[in-house]
């Protein structure tokens, strides 16, 4: 994609201007038509991104009225993602609703144990018990050296051995 030539001096002066007179109103327009004011700081930051890209095609005498125009195609943008999105949760909550999820079941002194670890240990310990990860795959999970994870990795177990010792948990 070739990139736009940088705009002149007062090329930025005038979408200034632009954006002090239009955007209270714009803003106004995005807020009346969405259901949440980040969704409509959006559809504003949105509308004069595109009007800077698109500087040299917004007719002077109009540029409100051009805003607004552009502002209504990127509300409607913005409402068919939001629809494509609630599509998609109604069919996954569909497909997961018949997945049946098993807890493994853990002796309470080990429960006690594990979650006396600090959040990351308790991670890497379920990546490798439970979802049988092996030292190669945990790195690439966590987006490091096969070196890495495993000292991470040992690291965690000896903080699980030590916790699993500790009198304190004992009962």
């Amino acid at each position: 994609m070739a990139r736009a030539a940088p705009h002149p001096p007062d090329d930025a002066a005038k979408f200034e201007a632009m954006y002090r007179a239009c955007y209270p109103d714009l803003l106004r327009f995005a807020l009346r038509r969405t259901d949440r004011p980040e969704s409509a700081a959006d559809v504003v930051a949105e509308t004069f991104l595109i009007a800077w890209r698109r500087l040299a095609d917004i007719p002077t005498d109009q540029a409100r009225l051009w805003l607004f125009g552009v502002a209504r195609n990127v509300l409607a943008n913005h409402h068919r993602a939001d629809q494509r999105r609630h599509d998609l949760a109604i069919r996954l909550r569909e497909e997961l609703r018949h997945t049946e999820v098993v807890q493994p079941e853990v002796p309470d002194d080990i429960r006690t144990a594990f979650h006396t670890l600090p959040e990351a240990d308790q991670e890497l310990l379920r990546l490798v018990a439970w979802e049988g990860l092996t030292g190669e795959e945990l790195a690439v999970v966590l987006g490091c050296s096969v070196n890495a994870a495993r000292i991470r990795l040992h690291r965690a177990r000896r903080r699980f051995a030590a916790a699993l010792r500790d009198p304190a948990l004992a009962r």
